[in-house]
């Protein structure tokens, strides 16, 4: 079926739009990287405090060179994922059982909300004796930021199902497994996919957190390592990385979340 030329007016509209946002943001980035730059040479900011961007492309250039980059995004990033499959499957798993049993998610709620109010860092000298400093402490610092936080999320949008198709599916006698899997979780999709979103980014905060405390590598530690060495550059390279990876992350994510909608 062919578009009209309304239809082709409004497409090729709204794709100069997106086209244009891009174009801006791209815009953005490279007028604030440019006057970082500029100041940074005119000695407007202290380049040794602030340091630049070029200094930081040389600092990363160099780490990769070294062979040290490849292995710090890759344990940061391996650490990231575990948690966030962990965190998200326990989560979904969690919210579940609490929907089903509502007098169970009536006692422990509150606790839930205690828990998810109790800063995390407090809890590192704890998890570092419990589990010892390695890889098992940072996935269980990143799974208390990112569990608790999925587990509310997923639950809240199940208790906003629609309540007159739940009565409809109660009319024709469905099981209550029936109604979990033909309707709480289908209409629930965009509250899972915001739980996505919104876990990723509390289980790299997670995995950061972690790495600051124990780890020999990763881009947590890269960053401490340089703060120890006062070394701005890798500070910042690290920091950088960072928004990279969380950039990369949030729009594989996004992907997700239009391949779910447009089944919708």
């Amino acid at each position: 079926m062919s578009m009209s030329s309304e239809q082709k007016k409004y497409v090729h509209k709204l794709r100069n739009q997106k086209l244009f946002v891009i174009f801006m943001q791209i815009l953005f980035v490279i007028i604030f990287l440019g006057l970082w730059e500029y100041c940074a040479n005119e000695k407007i900011i202290n380049p040794f405090i602030f340091s630049s961007p070029s200094r930081i492309l040389e600092c990363i250039v160099t780490t990769y060179q070294s062979g040290d980059l490849i292995k710090h995004i890759f344990t940061t990033f391996y650490e990231t994922i575990l948690a966030f499959v962990i965190g998200i499957s326990l989560g979904f798993f969690i919210a579940v059982l609490l929907y089903e049993f509502p007098i169970v998610a009536k006692i422990v709620e509150p606790f839930l909300t205690m828990l998810n109010s109790l800063p995390k860092v407090a809890l590192g000298p704890i998890i570092i004796i419990w589990t010892g400093a390695n890889t098992k402490s940072i996935i269980v610092m990143a799974l208390l930021i990112n569990l608790i936080v999925s587990i509310l999320t997923i639950y809240n949008g199940f208790l906003g199902a629609d309540a007159n198709r739940l009565k409809l599916m109660k009319t024709f006698h469905a099981s209550k497994l029936q109604t979990l899997f033909y309707l709480i979780i289908p209409s629930s999709k965009n509250t899972i996919v915001s739980s996505l979103k919104l876990n990723i980014s509390m289980t790299l905060i997670g995995v950061i957190m972690g790495e600051f405390l124990v780890s020999k590598k990763g881009i947590g530690y890269l960053i401490i390592y340089g703060t120890q060495v006062f070394n701005l550059n890798i500070v910042m390279s690290g920091i950088i990385i960072l928004v990279i990876m969380s950039f990369l992350i949030y729009e594989f994510i996004q992907f997700i979340e239009k391949r779910i909608v447009s089944k919708n």
